[in-house]
């Protein structure tokens, strides 16, 4: 049976107890929660436990209480760490600290026995303050939800998925611009679509109406997004810049990381990349002669290396082995 634990953080802001009223107030005037990517860690090793039929707790801090000995499987956030006195043995992540300066004494404040992150290249970045207690460890896509709508028509040629987050004036203007302008130019209709300004269902939906999606990010850790559209067979032109970290929280002051990717599972069945403005003109050419000649085969790739089943029991090996 593993123990799985996952909160989000909710503290008070003027009274005492005042979040249970702000959380309500929210729900009534922005409507349901949108399931943001390190809630859909939990949710998909969930999904994939359900589909294996294998046994899970989900915060049972009781039962942690009760049997200290037990490891306690802490997917995230941080905060969960913060809010009860563990004394089990924990593997923690894939919703971790943005970077292990955040939490210095990690490994010596509580029995942590593994750190997993989810891509090798911040894997790479936590190594030299987690040594070998850090690992990988991506969720699963859930291919049955996210798969061609059958007999859907493909209205538009390109989805444009716009997860600029940082610098944004200045990547509009010499990335977003010129990427509209070079699609205007070579006569390619397109829909956009903005990093958490929509419902799943609406991605969904545009997915099935699309032939293929240009993916604007400066780095990615899993990248929910760009791997649904995968499996739903839509082949990706990805911006992967490359170079430093750059959460601005940290860089350039703190920390200078490299390289980094927007695409950390990926292969060439999935699409191509460029780098660059100067760079998409030539890369989308080429591109979207894979596009229309059949060439990518994005969903095989998504099936065959991010499986709900197989990255679930992924996990459950590694809850085993912390205990040995």
């Amino acid at each position: 049976m593993i123990n799985l634990f996952y909160g989000e953080p909710d503290s008070d802001r003027w009274l005492a107890f005042d979040r249970y009223p702000r959380r309500l107030l929210r729900r009534l005037v922005r409507g349901k929660p949108r399931v943001g990517g390190q809630k859909r860690f939990f949710l998909n090793l969930c999904a994939g436990l359900d589909a294996l039929e294998m046994g899970y707790r989900v915060n049972d801090y009781g039962h942690a209480r009760a049997h200290p000995e037990s490891l306690a499987c802490i997917i995230g956030k941080p905060c969960v760490l913060d809010g009860f006195p563990w004394k089990n043995p924990i593997l923690f992540g894939p919703a971790v600290y943005s970077h292990p300066v955040a939490a210095p004494n990690l490994l010596e404040r509580l029995n942590i026995r593994r750190v997993l992150v989810p891509c090798d290249w911040m894997r790479r970045m936590c190594e030299p303050a987690w040594g070998a207690k850090v690992g990988t460890w991506a969720a699963g896509i859930d291919t049955e939800l996210w798969k061609p709508a059958p007999g859907a028509e493909k209205t538009t040629d390109i989805l444009l998925y716009d997860k600029i987050r940082w610098e944004r004036e200045r990547y509009e203007r010499e990335l977003l611009e010129r990427v509209r302008a070079e699609l205007r130019q070579q006569s390619r209709s397109f829909s956009e679509i903005r990093y958490g300004g929509y419902e799943e269902d609406t991605f969904h939906r545009v997915l099935g109406e699309c032939r293929a999606m240009i993916f604007l990010c400066e780095h990615e850790t899993q990248g929910f997004a760009y791997q649904q559209a995968l499996a739903c067979d839509v082949p990706i032109l990805a911006w992967d810049r490359g170079g430093f970290w750059q959460d601005p929280e940290f860089y350039p002051h703190e920390v200078e990381f490299g390289p980094v990717t927007s695409v950390p599972y990926w292969d060439g069945r999935c699409g191509a990349k460029f780098r660059d403005a100067s760079e998409f003109a030539t890369r989308f050419e080429a591109f979207w002669q894979g596009v229309q000649t059949g060439s990518f085969q994005p969903r095989d790739y998504i099936r065959e290396n991010l499986g709900l089943e197989a990255r679930a029991r992924a996990y459950a090996e590694l809850s085993e082995e912390c205990l040995k």
